[in-house]
């Protein structure tokens, strides 16, 4: 899509305007010179307005004035306000044989809204029309909307028209990183074509849960309908949890952003005055009372180990056991320990003779008596061997606490002393330095500026918000985990039961097929963002490096940019050290930062359309100005830009070469203090020349230009 022209009537400053615009391929450059006030951010306003209706306009146009400000209710109390742009729109269609045609189409269309000169109450309602222009008139288009939106989608407003100086949308201070982050994947989203893809998607998931429905409703195949419905219950529920889970993705970042963004004005407000040394005084004090806090820790494990100490458990046990010792001495003494008599006796039996010198033979009558009495022995003495054996196992195991000398409980004691008083000491520390701290958080409180307390209660109430929210992130996360192992099971055992019925076979096979088309999408939904995504940084570094002039290999500050996976516009500069666009980037910087980013965007996406930026040279001079300037219209399909004259000044040389439309536009009202010559228009409205950028004329002629023509000469 390339604009051709627009035309405003009644427009706020646009009383009757009229401005063409390039759209030759070797000069696609628009230049509209204008003073500040002289309806630069009107127009782009007034464009947005035109394609957009009242969503265009800031603030989607709440408490926003179409009409001019000095219309008089005495005059009329209601103003037509009227916006007319032609553009084209070019396609390519390869016909038989392989041959490529391209078609171009052109299109008027006219936005029209009546508001009253005291404007009160409800936006005003606008009315748009349509036209395709051919050789034979003008074709009404029905439902126009839906070209706009297909060729300019809304969510790529701010990628095509850019106003400078709003410090530019996707790295701008005054929204929150989650908004920066939605803008940027919008704006991707639209230019790959992942919305088509993403349709796509929620179609075919529409399409299983319709199959999904006729299981619920099929009979005699078991439970299938109970599982079925399982699933249907399923989905619903992951859904929700969805979006429940993005919602608290969002509200953490919000709220670590707010974190972040209070901290720093704590810190800010600490260096104000004396509180420069309060918080040096207070940094230092945290430091030394979290390194107490480690040193009282490592005391106290240590402290708790020494009562874990064999010799302390020795000199502790040695009175109650002591005679338990002297006993088992005695047992050993007398050689009942450890026990040998039934092994003794049965020796004599196998023997066949007594210790005492008896036969003790089996066939021996005499004998007979002797044995069964030994033999009675051994059984009566096997249930006294066996606490015979437990008394041995004492003794031996004993040993050890019998070993207690002086020198170990003296060494335990030592020990404990030099743990006791290490701890008693680093304590004291601790209270002395947490006295220090109240101290100074008094001294801080007591400063007339209440500003730090309020910071610090909101910081309170801001964290633990964000921690609510990061702990619902991880509950949701794991419920779905969860939800998607049960779906898992429900499904092998929907397609177990479905196997079963021919006509489960047929629902199977739908079944299958949608689960397929679903796969392929998600495939390639993964790979335009992982590869396309991928090209939109590289080519957005390439272009943002060479509009600020910096070479990674020289050392320079900004050594890259890039997209990341979470859609943040990030910047590097020296050791991978994360620049914030917001606070370390100049001007220049953030406005080629912003302009690489949507270049890169729209050469990757291969989309046509124009790229319309009020005062993107803002702040800029010298290399880096001239720099900006070639690099976007090189990169640029279509460029339109509202520079004042300070902006182009010093580009002069590359206007004359890329540059096919110039016009100049003028503010009567500016006369006399700025216009040299009275315009003659009592109006206030924009009035254009066709003065380009290296002449003047009597309309548009400034006294800053004749100061330096002097100058000059």
């Amino acid at each position: 899509m390339k604009l051709l022209s627009a035309e405003f009537k009644n427009f706020r400053l646009l009383r009757d305007l009229k401005l063409e615009f390039s759209n030759d391929s070797n000069q696609n450059l628009t230049v509209i010179r204008a003073a500040n006030e002289s309806g630069k951010t009107t127009i782009l306003h007034g464009l947005q307005w035109a394609l957009y209706g009242m969503e265009g306009l800031p603030g989607k146009g709440a408490e926003f004035r179409l009409h001019p400000i000095d219309w008089r209710t005495d005059e009329q109390d209601l103003v037509q306000i009227t916006a007319t742009v032609k553009f084209e729109v070019t396609s390519h269609r390869r016909h038989r044989g392989g041959e490529l045609r391209e078609t171009i189409k052109r299109y008027r269309l006219v936005r029209t809204a009546l508001e009253g000169v005291d404007k009160t109450g409800s936006q005003p309602t606008s009315t748009v029309n349509l036209f395709e222009l051919t050789d034979i008139g003008d074709n009404p288009i029905p439902s126009p909307d839906l070209l706009i939106n297909n060729e300019l989608p809304p969510e790529l407003r701010e990628v095509f028209f850019t106003d400078g100086d709003r410090a530019l949308s996707f790295i701008e201070t005054d929204v929150d990183l989650s908004k920066k982050r939605e803008r940027v994947r919008n704006a991707i989203r639209s230019l790959l074509g992942l919305g088509v893809i993403e349709s796509a998607m929620n179609h075919v998931k529409n399409a299983e849960r319709e199959v999904n429905k006729k299981a619920i409703k099929t009979k005699n195949i078991g439970n299938l309908n109970e599982i079925a419905a399982s699933l249907e219950k399923m989905e619903t529920l992951r859904e929700e949890y969805l979006i429940d889970l993005e919602d608290a993705k969002q509200q953490f970042v919000a709220f670590d952003e707010s974190v972040k963004e209070i901290n720093r004005k704590i810190l800010a407000e600490l260096k104000k005055g004396d509180r420069e040394t309060l918080k040096r005084d207070l940094e230092e004090i945290n430091k030394k009372i979290e390194i107490l806090n480690s040193q009282i820790n490592s005391a106290q494990k240590q402290h708790s180990a020494l009562f874990r100490s064999p010799a302390l458990a020795k000199d502790l046990l040695q009175p109650i056991l002591e005679p338990a010792f002297t006993m088992l001495d005695k047992l050993r003494d007398q050689g009942k320990l450890p026990s040998t008599t039934i092994p003794v006796l049965q020796e004599c039996l196998e023997a066949e003779i007594c210790i005492c010198g008896e036969k003790l033979e089996i066939d021996d009558m005499g004998s007979k008596e002797r044995r069964e009495y030994i033999k009675k022995k051994i059984v009566d003495s096997t249930s006294a061997d066996e606490l015979q054996n437990i008394i041995a196992d004492m003794y031996y195991s004993s040993k050890s606490f019998q070993d207690t000398d002086d020198t170990s409980i003296n060494s335990w004691c030592s020990d404990f002393n030099a743990v006791a008083n290490q701890r008693d000491g680093l304590e004291e520390l601790h209270i002395k330095e947490g006295r220090k701290l109240r101290v100074l958080e008094k001294k801080l409180d007591s400063i007339p500026d209440n500003n730090i307390k309020e910071l610090r209660l909101m910081l309170t109430s801001n964290n633990n918000q964000r921690d609510s929210f990061l702990a619902k992130k991880s509950r949701i996360e794991t419920q779905l985990t969860e939800l998607d192992e049960k779906r898992k099971e429900h499904e092998l055992r929907r397609s177990k039961l479905l196997r079963e019925q021919e006509k489960g076979t047929r629902i199977l096979a739908e079944l299958v097929i949608t689960q397929d088309i679903l796969k392929v999408l998600n495939n390639a939904y993964d790979r335009i963002i992982s590869k396309e995504l991928q090209k939109v940084s590289e080519l957005m570094n390439e272009i943002f490096l060479e509009m600020i002039g910096a070479d990674p290999e020289q050392g320079a500050i900004i050594q890259r940019a890039e997209i990341s996976e979470e859609y943040d516009i990030i910047v590097f500069g020296p050791n991978n050290r994360h620049l914030n666009p917001d606070r370390d980037l100049n001007g220049a910087s953030r406005r080629a930062l912003t302009l690489s980013f949507i270049l890169a965007l729209t050469k990757v996406s291969e989309v046509e359309a124009p790229n319309v930026i009020d005062t993107p040279l803002g702040m800029t001079s010298g290399f880096v100005k001239r720099s900006i300037l070639r690099t976007a219209v090189r990169e640029s399909t279509q460029l339109i830009l509202f520079l004042t004259h300070d902006e182009i000044s010093g580009c002069e040389q590359i206007l004359d070469q890329v540059a096919g439309t110039i016009i100049t536009l003028t503010n009567p009202a500016h006369y006399p203090k700025m216009l040299v010559n009275n315009p003659g228009i009592e109006d206030r409205k924009v009035i254009r020349c066709d003065c380009d950028h290296r002449s003047e004329c009597r309309l548009c002629l400034r006294h800053d230009d004749i100061q330096e023509d002097h100058l000059v000469n």
